[in-house]
């Protein structure tokens, strides 16, 4: 009986369904997964909207039948973040530029615009974003829902370069929002988990286009450490990797230079394309049965791509990006710019134990770390203190897993013991309990999240786990 009620719930009316069936998106059974393929699931409608009014219909369907709804890019946060078996919405349609204001440097877009995408409208109208992470294949709406990030001291991550957005939160209400209109929401939602609504549309904050002159440098990990100030202030942007199981590493830096500058590549076909991306990976997936090898294929991976001084100039966002290369299980996390230095210490120590176990942890990749500039975006790890982000990586092979549990632990407990806080496109192991002592407004979100969504359909699993208190008796804030 309580099924068949729950399967009436969920009948769609006339208009729902001829509204579901319209937007209607991708093959019959389509199932989801994210880039990284860690993490998938099957909704049961996967629909396409084109414009703020189907997705107000979308959710007061959804609301009325009790579905789930969660909004997705392009699956690049190698979690659960945006994984439901209910609604799903692929936002690629909605990628309009809105607005352009010449005199403020600002660009009014749809959020389902992917950032590539961004970058030439940007271009095309002489403007840029400051500072841009790795890759540009989000959707800027999916960037700015997890705080994504580039590096450099002076620079903010990219939910903080939003000035204005417009939401459509859980009763189907449309809400602008900005530093003068609804301030709280504003500052929830630039970095929202896509727990308060859906992002519809973002102004976004940039600075005329500029050139990028790069500066590649291997040195060792005690020299960075021993320095560390003075390296991450020597350029606008700096980026370092150590190489686990040696004390190599590189120092990347980036700053202006002057648009007439002639554009040139450092990239070598055999080095960065046969080498860095086919041998090497065919060397991990053999190790796979000899992991007593990594530490020495660390140190040749070092010597045949990064033992050089590399330099290159291009456009910012081209010099910012690079290939992520093959699938990977990645962790990162952020912690105050002033613990870098005694993290990477204490994370180099254990590497260096493990590898004097007959079987102890053998790490694959470089750890990656980068700076970013502090902000008031609540759920920011940014926010309100300048933040060294620290980010662990390991080869993940198709249908051959490789032992990583034991380095996230002990990269975990590391980054806890010095005020950590988890970069939430990542997998972790933090539930609210936790994440309430790192975040200090997660209390308020979390508030915000029950009035904008006072029935839960943008709560999944991700958002049950990290986001909802234990105990859910508490008072709503009226927005």
């Amino acid at each position: 009986m309580l099924e068949q009620q729950q399967q009436q719930q969920q009948e769609l009316a006339i208009g729902e369904r001829a509204l579901f069936d319209r937007l209607r998106s991708g093959p019959p059974g389509f199932r989801f997964r994210n880039w990284a393929g860690t993490f998938q699931s099957q909704p049961r409608w996967y629909l396409a909207p084109e414009t703020e009014q189907d997705i107000v219909g979308i959710i007061h369907a959804a609301r009325r039948t009790k579905l789930g709804v969660k909004a997705v890019g392009s699956g690049h946060s190698p979690s659960d973040i945006a994984c439901t078996d209910s609604v799903m919405l692929n936002m690629d349609k909605m990628r309009r530029v809105l607005a352009h204001d010449a005199e403020a440097c600002t660009l009014t877009v749809e959020a389902g615009i992917r950032l590539h995408d961004l970058h030439r409208e940007l271009e095309r109208r002489g403007m840029a974003l400051s500072s841009v992470g790795r890759i540009s294949d989000q959707s800027i709406g999916g960037a700015i829902a997890t705080a994504t990030h580039g590096t450099g001291i002076a620079f903010g991550d990219l939910s903080s370069a939003i000035t204005g957005l417009v939401l459509v939160d859980g009763t189907g209400a449309r809400r602008e929002c900005s530093a003068q209109s609804n301030p709280d929401l504003f500052d929830a939602a630039r970095c929202s988990l896509g727990a308060l609504g859906i992002v519809t549309r973002v102004t976004v904050q940039c600075e005329p286009a500029f050139m990028l002159r790069a500066v590649q440098t291997p040195t060792t990990l005690d020299a960075v450490l021993d320095d560390l100030d003075g390296v991450v202030r020597s350029a606008e942007h700096v980026r370092i990797w150590w190489f686990p199981h040696t004390n190599s590493a590189v120092v990347w830096r980036a700053s202006r230079t002057p648009a007439d500058t002639p554009k040139q590549s450092p990239e070598s076909l055999v080095r960065d394309r046969l080498y860095g991306f086919h041998i090497y990976q065919l060397q991990l997936y053999k190790a796979r049965c000899a992991p007593d090898d990594i530490p020495r294929l660390a140190q040749e991976h070092f010597a045949r791509r990064f033992d050089r001084r590399l330099e290159w100039v291009d456009d910012g966002y081209r010099v910012f990006n690079f290939d992520c290369l093959f699938p990977q299980y990645v962790n990162e996390w952020a912690v105050p710019l002033e613990l870098a230095a005694p993290v990477l210490r204490q994370l180099r120590s254990w590497v260096d134990a493990q590898q004097q176990e007959k079987h102890g942890a053998r790490v694959h990749f470089p750890v990656e770390v980068r700076f970013v500039r502090e902000c008031s975006v609540w759920l920011s790890p940014a926010y309100k203190r300048t933040i060294c982000h620290v980010g662990i990586i390991m080869y993940r092979p198709y249908h051959a897993p490789v032992p990583y549990k034991r380095y996230w632990r002990a990269f975990e407990d590391i980054m806890r013991a010095h005020q950590g806080r988890p970069h939430w496109a990542k997998a972790h192991t933090m539930t609210y309990r936790d994440l309430v002592d790192a975040y200090p407004r997660l209390s308020d979100f979390s508030g915000l999240r029950e009035a904008c969504d006072p029935d839960g359909i943008f709560v999944n699993d991700y958002i049950r786990r990290h986001i909802t208190p234990p105990d859910p008796a508490r008072g709503r804030p009226k927005l």
